[in-house]
């Protein structure tokens, strides 16, 4: 799920040296935490956050139903 990830946010970005993705396991969910440049957030949030929701509805469809998957945005 790393590398899909990575392949929708590095096209986005300016600095993809600086793109990040840590995974929280827990029992019921997967969280993902992707932190890019400070001057990338607004290319991967996108306007009214469409960009932000379509990268998680591709991680959720490609997850699949064994368990919930989150992703949050950090820079």
């Amino acid at each position: 799920m790393d590398d899909l990830i990575k392949a929708i946010v590095v096209p986005l970005v300016d600095y993809p040296d600086d793109i990040v993705i840590q995974r929280q396991e827990n029992k019921n969910h997967i969280v993902y935490v992707l932190s890019v440049h400070k001057e990338d957030m607004g290319k991967v949030i996108g306007r009214k956050g469409r960009v932000a929701g379509a990268i998680r509805s591709v991680i959720s469809a490609a997850a699949g139903e064994e368990k919930r998957v989150q992703l949050v945005i950090r820079e």
